[in-house]
C-alpha cells in the first residue's frame, strides 16, 4: 500500500524534540518568556524562571545553539589552533582550555598547524567559516603572520604561548627567557662551562645563531618577546653566561628547524662529538629531548655520571627513571585555562588594553645534573 505523504513507514516511531512552545505551554507562561529565561537573556521574575526551567527538564528540552546564534550573533563557541596537538604540552594546555570553556558554557574546536603556516591559515578559515566566537591561537611564526593580523578587530584572539610581531592582541605564555637563564645559571654554578643547548626552531625563522649573538643587547632586550620560544631560550643562556663572565661557544648549539624526528637525533649526536665536549645538555624542547635520549642511548652516556641533562618540558617519563631528569616545567594546564578566561572576557565585552601574562615556569630538580670541578 502506498504511504501518504509525511507517513512515518511502518514499524518506526517519530519522536518529536520539545520546542519552547511546548516549555512555555507546559510552565504557564508566554514563549517569549520561556525564550528569555532559556536564552539567559532580558527579564523574568524568578518564580517564572523556576516554572520555566522544571518544565524544560521535564520535558528533555534541549536548546537550539543554531537558531539561537542567528538571534544572538554568537555561537558560543571558541576555536583553538595549536602548533602539534600530539605533543604533550598542547594536550594539558587543551584541557585547560575545554574545562574553562564548559565551565563558562562554551564548546570548543580544535585544529592542528603542525607549525606550517598554509596549514595555520586553513585551520583559521575553517574557524572562522563556523561562526567561532573567538580564537586561541599558537602561532607559527613571528613576523609572517599577515593572516592574523588581519584578524584584529574582526573577532577576540588570543595568542598561546608565542606572539607575532604587529599585532597587538592578548597573549599568555611562560618567561622563556628568565625560565633558561635561571636553568643555566644553575649549571654553571655546579661547575658546568661547556654546555650544550639543542634549539627547535621554526621553518619560518631565518635568524642564525650568530645573528643573534652579535645584536646589541638593548635591541635584543626590546624585541626578543616577540620571537619564537626557542629565541627566547637561547637568549636566557646568552644572559646567564654574560652574568657569570663566560664566553658563548657557538658550537655548543645545535639549531634544529626539520621537524623530522631523526634530525633531533643528529643535532644531538653532533653536540656530543663536537671539538669541544660539552660536560651538560639542556634541550630546548620535548622534541629536542627525545632526540638527546636517543643519541646517548646510541652512545652509550650515561646521566648524570658522564653528561648532565635539564630539559624543557617536563615529561610524564621523567619521574619514572631513576635517575630522574631535570626538567623546566611549563604550567601547561594553567596557560589553557588563562588564556580561554581571557578570550570569553573579550567575548564577553572587555575593551581594556590587551594584556601579555608571563606564567613562571618551576624548575625540577631529580638528580641528573652533576656538580663537577670548574674548567672540568
Amino acid at each position: 500500500m502506498a504511504r501518504r505523504a509525511g507517513q512515518q513507514p511502518t514499524g518506526t516511531m517519530s519522536v518529536r524534540k520539545a520546542t519552547i512552545a511546548d516549555v512555555a505551554q507546559l510552565a504557564g507562561v508566554s514563549t517569549a518568556t520561556a525564550g528569555r529565561v532559556l536564552g539567559g537573556y532580558g527579564y523574568s521574575s524568578e518564580d517564572k524562571k523556576a516554572r520555566v526551567l522544571r518544565a524544560a527538564e521535564a520535558l528533555g528540552y534541549q536548546p537550539n545553539h543554531l537558531a539561537r546564534s542567528l538571534i544572538t550573533g554568537r555561537t558560543r563557541t571558541i576555536g583553538v589552533v595549536t602548533a602539534g596537538i600530539q605533543r604533550q604540552l598542547y594536550g594539558a594546555i587543551i584541557r585547560g582550555i575545554a574545562d574553562t570553556a564548559e565551565r563558562e558554557g562554551f564548546g570548543v574546536l580544535i585544529a592542528n598547524s603542525d607549525e606550517a603556516p598554509d596549514e595555520e591559515m586553513r585551520a583559521i578559515r575553517n574557524l572562522t567559516a563556523r561562526q567561532v566566537d573567538g580564537l586561541i591561537v599558537a602561532p607559527c611564526g613571528d613576523s609572517s603572520d599577515a593572516h592574523l593580523r588581519r584578524l584584529d578587530g574582526q573577532l577576540p584572539v588570543v595568542l598561546l604561548d608565542r606572539e607575532v610581531a604587529g599585532l597587538d592582541v592578548d597573549s599568555v605564555a611562560i618567561d622563556n627567557v628568565g625560565a633558561a637563564r635561571d636553568c643555566v645559571a644553575r649549571l654553571i654554578a655546579a661547575g658546568h662551562e661547556a654546555i650544550g643547548l639543542a634549539l627547535d626552531l621554526p621553518r619560518t625563522e631565518a635568524r642564525s645563531a650568530a645573528d643573534f649573538v652579535t645584536r646589541p643587547r638593548s635591541r635584543a632586550l626590546a624585541t626578543d618577546s616577540m620571537l619564537h620560544p626557542g629565541w627566547q631560550r637561547f637568549h636566557g643562556y646568552l644572559l646567564a653566561h654574560e652574568d657569570a663572565g663566560l664566553p658563548v661557544d657557538l658550537s655548543l648549539l645545535a639549531q634544529v628547524a626539520d621537524r623530522r624526528a631523526e634530525a633531533a637525533e643528529r643535532a644531538a649526536l653532533e653536540l656530543l662529538q663536537a671539538p669541544r665536549r660539552p660536560t651538560a645538555l639542556v634541550a630546548g624542547s620535548a622534541r629536542m629531548t627525545r632526540g638527546i635520549m636517543s643519541a646517548l642511548l646510541k652512545t652509550g652516556h650515561r646521566i648524570p655520571d658522564d653528561l648532565s641533562f635539564v630539559g624543557f618540558d617536563d615529561l610524564d617519563w621523567m619521574s619514572f627513571v631513576s635517575p630522574g631528569y631535570d626538567a623546566v616545567a611549563q604550567p601547561r594546564r594553567r596557560m589553557g585555562e588563562t588564556a580561554a578566561k581571557m578570550l570569553i572576557d573579550r567575548i564577553s565585552g572587555l575593551a581594556e588594553a590587551p594584556r601579555h601574562l608571563r606564567l613562571s615556569p618551576r624548575q625540577t630538580t631529580r638528580g641528573s645534573v652533576r656538580a663537577i670541578a670548574a674548567g672540568g
